[in-house]
């Protein structure tokens, strides 16, 4: 028997308790209602750990650049010049990249 995807994902979840304050109930029920509850929670819970992993990486990422190596960016004022002059460079296109056809053909 093949199981589809809902199924799978309904075992997956796990019931549990919380013990929240009544007032921040009532607020999320004003939102989400009263059927819509634990999806709502589940979204901010789902928001909450993403922004924790990407605190956590960037925490495990300070001081990967040491700054010796990229002195054109010493200050803010250098960075922003560097961006500008990167946005500014001209850059080529192969010819056969522009996917249009030539006008001589029929």
């Amino acid at each position: 028997m093949v199981e589809s995807p809902v199924c799978i994902l309904v075992r997956m979840t796990v019931r549990t308790n919380l013990l929240l304050p009544e007032a921040l109930v009532r607020e999320v029920d004003k939102y989400a209602g009263p059927r819509g509850r634990s999806r709502f929670v589940v979204e901010a819970l789902e928001a909450k750990l993403k922004r924790e992993r990407l605190r956590l990486a960037i925490e495990e990422s300070a001081g990967v650049l040491k700054a010796e190596d990229y002195p054109h960016w010493a200050t803010s004022e250098d960075v922003v010049e560097w961006v500008r002059a990167r946005r500014a460079e001209e850059t080529s296109v192969p010819s056969d990249a522009s996917g249009g056809s030539d006008a001589g053909d029929a």
